[in-house]
């Protein structure tokens, strides 16, 4: 992605200092995290008998600025000011507008105004890199298909996740799964292994099976991400663990706990934006001690065993490893 923001710099300094800001902290944005999406490209490409990993790097990098482009609207929804354990762009901006001597209410708009900005910049950067990918038209516009699909997919998920943090019913679990698997499995997983795939040449009927293996692979992760936004620990995920609870997110954990004869216990505490630090330790040990956290455990596991069998059949279990490496992240989880 150095590239892209390079190029991105020359321009922006002409546009004023404000706009030049907005290009580093996107920057600072997509650097860090887990890398996931690269490496899942670059290894469904050689799986598959591609051989030029310049183009597979390409295509992990559009779809990294993808997830940067997710990611920093996200933080905008769930009004997070800080990612990987520094300000996001939100935070950065609000900081700027109050060390400007704005108005709180001000100073907050203006944070969230340059993480909707950012976003759409770094959105459009991703399209236009996998538009411009150094291949034949029919793969391309191939890609581009299932970069759309995946897109669409991700929205939708991302919408049912605000939704079901309303307040106005407690989720079921399989809706709380299938958050999961269209906020995170569609774009982080199936797209990067699909598009990987498809540029080494692979069948529709392996494409298909890609899809099946992301989707168990991505419902597993972003799982697995839930258990580390409650009982994670924050010096090494940089993930807040109290900002799920204090905005009541419908996760499986929670709605598991809604079904077990300790939910009265729970249900007034979770969405309290004043939440404390000893009100959070108390309602962690709840979901524990009703069962919330083992069984959700149990769902990635099962997860990850489906998808383990789906990767065996074309040679991605490299990938599995790996994604179950990071699902034993928390310190708290047996590996």
């Amino acid at each position: 992605m150095d590239e892209f923001f390079d190029t991105a710099d020359e321009h922006a300094r002409s546009l004023g200092a404000e706009y030049t800001a907005l290009w580093s902290a996107m920057r600072v944005a997509s650097v860090g995290g887990r890398r996931v999406r690269p490496g899942l490209v670059t290894n469904a490409y050689r799986a598959f008998g591609g051989t030029d990993d310049d183009l597979a790097t390409r295509a992990g990098d559009a779809i990294e600025l993808l997830h940067t482009a997710f990611v920093i609207h996200d933080d905008v929804i769930d009004h997070d000011l800080r990612r990987r354990g520094r300000p996001n762009v939100n935070g950065e901006f609000l900081a700027r507008a109050q060390t400007a001597g704005a108005a709180p209410e001000a100073a907050v708009g203006y944070g969230q105004a340059a993480g909707i900005l950012a976003g759409d910049l770094a959105l459009v950067g991703a399209f236009t890199a996998l538009a411009t990918i150094p291949t034949d038209d029919s793969t391309r516009g191939r890609l581009m298909s299932l970069v759309h699909d995946a897109v669409r997919v991700t929205a939708a998920g991302e919408l049912e996740d605000v939704h079901l943090g309303l307040g106005t019913r407690t989720a079921t679990i399989a809706e709380a799964v299938a958050v999961a698997e269209h906020k995170t499995a569609a774009y982080s997983f199936a797209l990067p292994l699909q598009a990987g795939a498809l540029l080494a040449g692979a069948s529709d009927d392996e494409l298909a099976r890609l899809a099946d293996l992301g989707r168990q692979l991505g419902i597993a992760f972003q799982l697995c991400d839930d258990l580390l936004g409650v009982f994670g620990d924050e010096s090494v995920t940089g993930k807040s663990t109290m900002s799920d609870l204090r905005e009541g997110k419908m996760t499986a954990l929670v709605a598991y706990a809604a079904q077990t004869p300790a939910w009265p216990s729970i249900e007034p505490h979770l969405g309290d934006v004043s939440l404390t630090p000893a009100g959070a330790a108390t309602l962690r040990a709840r979901l524990e001690a009703c069962g919330a956290r083992t069984y959700v455990e149990g769902l990635v596991d099962e997860h990850l065993r489906a998808a383990r069998d789906l990767a065996h059949t074309v040679g991605l279990e490299a990938v599995v490893d790996r994604v179950t490496a990071l699902a034993a992240s928390d310190p708290g989880r047996a590996a």
